[in-house]
């Protein structure tokens, strides 16, 4: 009896360490390419970011100057500054449009939930600099058709791409990118809920809209706060929109527009990779602590709410 109970634990412990070998050697080629493509790379960004280059001496060992600078860099600040008003507008009504569409979707009410769930998803499979330069030709105020519907009506052409106008018309096309991303996501977790909550809710006598605000909503809190965190993200790493638009409008999108935009330029028009990574370092530092803040006040007001 006990050679058989020792035969089997052998055998049972055999098989584990056959899983485990099959398991890492399954995870090895991604941990492989993760090392590579991240861990490396962060880590000599991070040791550029300690030196700055001298016409005199070359490669100096500079601490942490390269940071300093940055925290009092006037471009780098107007950047993240011009950033933090785009998030607190754009993403919010974004988010807003997702969510909306979402929920008319799954209430089952909507003419053509199929057709319409494509139409508003279509826009995210538009490459981003196509996007881009067709709402650029659609701003344009001498040919573009927005200018071209005022004028035929009498009023003023407004110029969408001036200093004005140029981060609310960047804002909506990001918004025309992203908003049927998001509304995937959401409506992915929508249709996760069991119906048994909703049943319960009519024969209680809610209607359509308080189903919505008392139990979808609250359902899928955790989807909404991954859209959020992704367009928090998203935002700060805004390169593609500014880079474009700036051929089209250069004396009102400069190099420092963004502060992916200021890293880039940095980077590769002024060849100081040493500052550009501080920069990019900073940048990155900053958006772990806005993703941070996000997910801790929502979840203090999942704990308030239940």
């Amino acid at each position: 009896m006990t050679t058989m109970s020792g035969t089997a634990l052998r055998r049972k412990g055999h098989n584990r360490r056959k899983l485990v070998i099959t398991a890492y050697a399954l995870i090895t080629p991604f941990l492989l390419v993760f090392i590579a493509m991240l861990i490396v790379p962060l880590g000599y960004s991070g040791f550029l970011s300690l030196f700055q280059s001298k016409l005199i001496g070359g490669e100096v060992f500079s601490g942490l100057d390269n940071f300093v600078k940055a925290l009092t860099d006037p471009q780098f600040l107007s950047g993240i500054g011009r950033m933090l008003i785009f998030l607190a507008v754009q993403v919010p009504i974004m988010l807003g449009l997702a969510l909306f569409f979402a929920l008319a979707i799954d209430s089952g009410k909507l003419r053509g939930s199929r057709f319409s769930r494509l139409a508003i998803f279509v826009p995210f499979a538009v490459p981003g600099v196509v996007a881009t330069l067709m709402w650029g030709y659609l701003y344009g105020r001498d040919f573009g058709p927005i200018a071209q519907m005022f004028r035929a009506v009498g009023l003023p052409t407004p110029d969408l791409l001036s200093s004005q106008w140029m981060l609310q018309s960047m804002m909506n096309i990001v918004t025309w990118e992203f908003v049927g991303y998001n509304m995937i996501i959401m409506y992915a977790a929508l249709r996760a809920i069991p119906i048994e909550l909703y049943e319960a809710a009519e024969i209680d006598g809610a209607g359509p809209i308080r189903i919505a605000w008392s139990i979808k909503i609250p359902a899928i809190r955790p989807a909404i706060i991954l859209t959020l965190i992704f367009s928090v993200i998203g935002t700060f790493q805004l390169f593609n929109e500014p880079s474009l638009l700036a051929k089209i409008a250069p004396n009102v999108i400069g190099s420092a527009y963004t502060p992916n935009q200021y890293a880039y330029t940095l980077a590769f028009v002024y060849q100081d990779a040493n500052y550009a990574a501080a920069v990019a370092f900073l940048l990155g530092i900053f958006i772990m602590v806005i993703s941070y803040v996000v997910q801790l006040t929502s979840q203090r007001a999942s704990r308030r709410a239940s």
